[in-house]
């Protein structure tokens, strides 16, 4: 299999396999509505996803899991979990114990799915590898998108939101086996304890580590909320059924958009450097996050627009704090460094995701909208001593 078909076939099924992250997210309104819950409980069966994630990415890291088994078998079995747990929800009444237990558990299925994906991308080249993972993460990003396709096409009504994510993690498992390994393909070291000294030791990574966790604050609270964000600005210009499925192609549209972005930052990182491309997208990102915050409740057809510039921006950056990390790190290394960066980012988005709705309760989207920018000016900060190499 020729490296542009592998990477296509790599992409789909990574698409369809993250399907059911934002599956809760996107059909929330409905879930609330018939399970009687507020926005405690709703915050729980979002961040419990990224929970569930940093649990099984420690876990597969520290017993060399993906390195243990072909990977894509790892990605095939991870994605069919993940299916059977996801369909799990349509038997479960919305927002009960069992459904966050079943997110939980969905979240450790994604440690299957995405370092796996990763892996399997970057064993197809060395030199390019910045447009490789951007092209992953543009694959991840769209796959995150398609519950919010779901949720409009199909009035955001839960089960069919639920349902269709359930279906696209199950072909992500049947075509996983069929995925070729490139010419580069490694295995990598286990978690090793002694490498997270180097995150507080090495300058370079630490910085890396600095401007991926100020990335992490902004994305996951932007993604996992965006929907509900929106729908809150459009209600008041439009019945609040109309705002919601408005709302939900936005969502999809402004996620979605961003998969389109990675690729391109991925290779302009490879010219000028990862930590500019990843400094740029930043700043470009919180000054969206503070317009659209500005924005909110205003013009719809403004609104919308700046959400999608919004979308474009917030996610570029991201597959370059992982090259930033491989690119600093001793050889012997990388691969727990790599693990624990998404560790503690993924972590940190527990706490912004769980906080995002219940601060929106107390003071409003627009303060919360606005707080997401303070991300972005953290980790722009936090890169400036690899600025300064440039």
């Amino acid at each position: 299999m020729s490296k542009p078909a592998a990477l296509v076939l790599l992409s789909l099924a990574v698409v369809a396999g993250m399907a059911p992250w934002f599956a809760a997210a996107a059909a929330m309104g409905s879930m609330m509505a018939e399970g009687g819950f507020g926005p405690a409980r709703a915050a729980l069966m979002s961040s419990a996803v990224q929970a569930g994630f940093v649990f099984g990415a420690l876990g597969a890291a520290i017993f060399g899991l993906p390195d243990r088994f072909d990977p894509r078998r790892t990605l095939a079995v991870a994605a069919g979990l993940n299916a059977a747990l996801t369909g799990g929800l349509l038997l479960l009444s919305p927002g009960s114990d069992l459904a966050v237990l079943l997110r939980f558990l969905t979240g450790a299925g994604f440690a299957g799915i995405y370092p796996v994906g990763m892996k399997i991308a970057v064993g197809w080249g060395t030199k390019d590898r910045g447009l490789l993972v951007g092209a992953l993460v543009g694959a991840l990003t769209l796959g995150s998108a398609t519950p919010h396709l779901a949720a409009w096409l199909g009035g955001a009504e839960w089960r069919t939101v639920i349902g269709a994510a359930a279906l696209a993690s199950l072909l992500c498992a049947l075509l996983a086996p069929f995925v070729a390994l490139g010419p580069h393909h490694a295995r990598s070291p286990a978690f090793q304890p002694r490498a997270v000294l180097l995150m507080w030791t090495d300058r370079r990574i630490r910085a890396a580590t600095g401007g991926y966790l100020g990335h992490m604050w902004e994305l996951y609270a932007m993604w996992g909320w965006v929907a509900v964000a929106a729908a809150a600005g459009y209600a008041a210009h439009m019945e609040s059924a109309e705002a919601a499925r408005l709302a939900a192609l936005t969502a999809f549209l402004a996620i979605g958009i961003g998969a389109l972005t990675c690729a391109p930052a991925g290779w302009l990182a490879d010219r000028i450097g990862k930590a500019r491309v990843a400094a740029g997208a930043m700043v470009g990102s919180g000054a969206c996050a503070l317009a659209v915050a500005a924005a909110h409740g205003g013009p719809i057809w403004l609104s919308f627009l700046l959400i999608l510039l919004w979308g474009a921006l917030v996610i570029p950056d991201s597959a370059q704090f992982s090259a930033l990390i491989a690119d600093a790190a001793p050889p012997a290394l990388a691969g727990s460094l790599m693990a624990m960066q998404t560790a503690l980012g993924f972590a940190l988005t527990i706490l912004t995701v769980q906080l995002a709705p219940v601060a929106a309760a107390a003071f409003g989207w627009t303060a919360v909208l606005a707080a997401m920018a303070l991300g972005p000016l953290f980790g722009v900060l936090a890169l400036r001593p690899l600025l300064r190499r440039l």
